[in-house]
């Protein structure tokens, strides 16, 4: 209810900019960093993975735990 409200009076967005402004992030920065880590895993060969649903049972008991909460 409250992020809804945050969202529908654009708090969320003054709060944003505010962060940025207190931790001093660079938005630019972060974009390249992931860029590079993303290459990288496709250099290792890590990425894409050669069967997307690998795994997928186990990801699906996390979320039913995590969901009954």
């Amino acid at each position: 209810m409250i992020v809804i409200e945050m969202i529908a009076n654009n708090e969320f967005r003054k709060f944003e900019i505010e962060l940025i402004k207190k931790e001093r992030l660079d938005i630019g920065k972060n974009f390249n960093l992931v860029a590079a880590l993303h290459h990288e895993a496709v250099t290792l060969g890590v990425l894409p993975p050669k069967n997307p649903l690998d795994g997928i049972e186990i990801d699906l008991k996390i979320a039913k735990v995590v969901n009954s909460v």
